[in-house]
């Protein structure tokens, strides 16, 4: 039997030492600091990476960016960057053959100092690009609070991240100790990764996800149920909720109410066009009108026909965007242009707004587009060729996404339509991927020419020739409006990896030369832009006003307008502000 050496005198616990262990029972204090140091301990080669995309994040985007939204796209750059640094060194420790080691005070030191200044100057160019950004689209708003909590909102989303990806972490360790006691130390790895990554993506989009559209959805259901200031129940027969409709007045929702209750009067329109003119049809169908699509659209088709809808000159099948919403100044471009001899129809498929929409409600825009046309174009196929009226599509956003769904190409939409007109199409549209993807050679991705311009056209400028301008464009004709600084027409997951052709291209007359594709970095620039879409000036980003005065006169054709008539359109439905 062996007997370890007596402790010398300096080796031996002194009375306060003792004192402290008995204080702290199997070392429990002790565990406790550890996880604390390693609550905030931090990579070197992880934080060269987040270094690294936190100033990339400052490269200027589509739309501008106040301070808070720029903290947060710095903050989520940074904690991806800060992942791929680490997976990177492990990645090469793995091929060197060695462990890891601990970095140098001198390391630590170079970092701090080339963090100071490669922050700071990519924070000053950042503020330049915002700069330029706004002149523009002129925009004059600048919050220096914000911009100055920029850094601190930065610093809150990268370590709410970090502690969230390490938490994932423990949840793998303790899973494969638990797998450890039936199988084997290979397969705890890899069945713990799928089970923790599983379980991940089951809480993000079953408890979070959905949880917070639920939650939009029941906030907005009671907003669905107000009536917007300076609306009131028509008194016109020509528009439903009002005299003798079959859809109440209460079932329309809120911006089913906005679009019956509100628009010009046959005085009105003529006013504009000297001419006499007629009062125009609206009709509508809301959630709340039927339990179904199905059962909605052909409520508003009946409402439509009711009213006088088949017998006008014009009919439009409008798809709306996201809880209902029809833009006031694509339909009343429709009417004034038509002299009042039109009809309208839309209804409502959810109670979200556009841009939470555009996410979740894709499949509800894509059947509501299809039943309603589908709807119309069963009344309007059986009636006398002579009889039936010019039938025009349009949709904006989500609208056009739904709009799309009713037709397989393009020649579908020129025999089965007069025109159509979508604005702001989401990167997913089905027929606009297909247009802009086989676009002829040589023609660039914002503004895409389709077998020659024969029928399909895109354009951010309908007052001239949408190209290309040389060659004819008869007969029936589908045009695209989309702006280059538009965050819904480019946003698509394979930003994340792969660059598009429209940021390699010439930029757009809004959109910075300095624009560059950054993998993960330029993904979540435009998907931040998202949100802030409709917040800049009109003939910017998703915001489509004017544009829809030239549009429309390009398919609809009307004789008797002068630029300068168009230009005192423009005036009519530009929005007030």
């Amino acid at each position: 039997m062996t007997h370890d050496p007596p402790l010398s005198p300096s080796e031996e616990p002194t009375p306060r030492e003792n004192d402290r262990r008995v204080d702290r029972p199997d070392g429990a204090d002790a565990d406790a600091d550890g996880k604390r140091r390693r609550l905030f301990r931090l990579t070197l080669p992880g934080c060269w990476g987040a270094l690294a995309l936190a100033c990339l994040s400052f490269t200027p985007s589509l739309l501008p960016r106040g301070g808070v939204l720029q903290g947060i796209v710095c903050g989520i750059g940074a904690a991806i960057g800060y992942g791929l640094g680490v997976v990177a060194a492990y990645v090469w420790r793995a091929f060197a053959d060695r462990d890891a080691r601990s970095p140098s005070r001198r390391s630590w030191l170079v970092l701090l100092v080339s963090a100071i200044v490669l922050f700071g100057l990519s924070f000053g160019l950042g503020q330049y690009w915002q700069h330029e950004i706004r002149r523009l689209m002129e925009v004059t708003d600048y919050n220096v609070l914000a911009t100055i909590a920029c850094p601190f909102v930065a610093a809150l989303v990268f370590w709410l991240l970090l502690m969230a990806g390490r938490g994932l972490r423990r949840l793998y360790r303790w899973t494969t100790r638990l797998l450890g006691r039936w199988i084997g130390e290979r397969a705890t790895k890899v069945v713990g990764w799928l089970l923790v990554a599983g379980l991940a993506w089951s809480v993000f989009t079953g408890v979070l996800l959905q949880g917070l559209v639920s939650a939009a959805n029941e906030t907005f259901s009671l907003r669905d149920t107000h009536t917007p200031e300076g609306v009131h129940q028509p008194t016109s027969a020509l528009r439903s909720g009002g005299p003798g409709s079959v859809v109440p007045w209460d079932s329309l929702g809120r911006e089913g109410r906005a679009f019956t209750g509100s628009g010009p009067s046959a005085r009105d329109i003529g006013a504009f066009t000297h001419r006499t003119a007629l009062e125009p049809v609206r009709a509508y169908a809301g959630l709340a009108t039927a339990d179904d699509a199905e059962t909605r659209a052909a409520r508003a088709v009946a409402d439509l026909r009711r009213a006088g809808g088949f017998e006008r000159e014009n009919l439009l099948v409008m798809t709306t965007t996201g809880s209902g919403w029809v833009d006031p100044a694509a339909v009343e471009s429709f009417e004034y242009l038509g002299n009042g001899d039109s009809a309208t129809v839309a209804m409502q498929y959810s109670y979200l707004p556009s841009w939470l929409s555009y996410l979740v409600d894709q499949s509800k825009a894509r059947e509501a587009g299809r039943e309603l046309f589908d709807a119309v174009y069963d009344t309007w196929s059986k009636l006398p060729q002579d009889q039936r009226p010019r039938l025009f599509v349009a949709g904006e956003s989500l609208g056009s996404f739904g709009g799309e769904t009713a037709f397989s190409g393009e020649y579908d939409l020129r025999n089965r339509t007069a025109g159509t007109l979508f604005a702001g199409p989401p990167n997913f549209n089905t027929l606009f991927r297909g247009f802009s993807d086989h676009r002829d050679a040589g023609s660039p991705e914002i503004e895409p020419v389709y077998k020659e311009g024969r029928t399909v056209r895109f354009t951010d400028d309908p007052s001239t020739v949408p190209p290309p301008a040389d060659r004819p464009w008869d007969g029936t004709r589908v045009l695209y409006l989309m702006h280059p600084s538009d965050p819904i027409v480019w946003w698509s997951p394979d930003l994340v990896f792969s660059e598009p052709d429209w940021i390699g291209e010439a930029p757009g007359d809004d959109v910075l030369e300095a624009m560059v594709w950054i993998p993960f970095v330029t993904f979540w620039q435009v998907t931040a832009d998202l949100p802030f879409s409709t917040g800049v000036p009109d003939g910017h980003g998703h915001t489509y006003k004017v544009a829809y005065v030239d549009g429309w006169n390009d398919i609809m054709r009307p004789s008797g307008f002068t630029e300068e008539d168009l230009d005192r359109l423009k005036d009519i439905v530009r929005p007030e502000g």
